[in-house]
């Protein structure tokens, strides 16, 4: 009489089983996590500063991204999944925010800034912006942005150390920091 064994019944197949279904789970819970934080920090950013628009540029990979998350004032201001022009943001934008560089523009139609940049700027209906960093351990994870869309807006002080402060929340924050 020969036996056959049942992978079903297996015990370390069993094992192995719940630990990767476990892994998964844990997975998706940070995500949900992550992706809740998120909305919540662009929200209250855009209720705060009273804006157009907040977004998370999220990079995916070196310098390339996308718009993974954003908070409006009105749905006629979605950008949502837009990656942006690949040959604007360079290695040497990639450091100045690496570095921990706030950029706020008042005016773009005013500002001394890259042709490719305003032109990318104005399809978005941008007037005004304030950008921040997302500096994870990893390196730069995002960007939290600020869009001021119907006119030109003058960035106070409190509108970048908010800005900056919420960044940095993100940044500290374990289910970003493993993301």
């Amino acid at each position: 009489m020969s036996s056959h064994s049942n992978p079903e019944f297996n015990p370390s197949v069993t094992v192995r089983r719940d630990r990767g279904l476990q892994k998964i789970l844990e997975r998706l819970i940070a995500t949900m996590e992550r992706d809740e934080l998120v909305t919540q920090t662009t929200n209250r950013l855009r209720d705060s500063l009273q804006v157009d628009r907040v977004v998370l540029y999220y990079f995916y990979c070196q310098w390339q991204g996308q718009v993974t998350f954003e908070a409006l004032s009105s749905d006629e201001f979605s950008i949502l999944g837009s990656t942006g022009p690949d040959d604007c943001f360079n290695n040497e934008y990639a450091a100045m925010y690496l570095a921990g560089r706030v950029k706020a523009i008042p005016d773009i139609e005013l500002e001394p800034i890259a042709i490719c940049h305003r032109a990318f700027l104005r399809s978005l209906q941008v007037r005004a912006n304030l950008v921040v960093p997302v500096l994870a351990p990893k390196g730069l994870w995002g960007l939290l942005i600020a869009h001021h869309c119907q006119a030109p807006r003058s960035w106070s002080r409190s509108d970048m150390e908010l800005m900056q402060k919420e960044a940095q929340f993100l940044a500290t924050t374990p289910c970003i920091q493993e993301s």
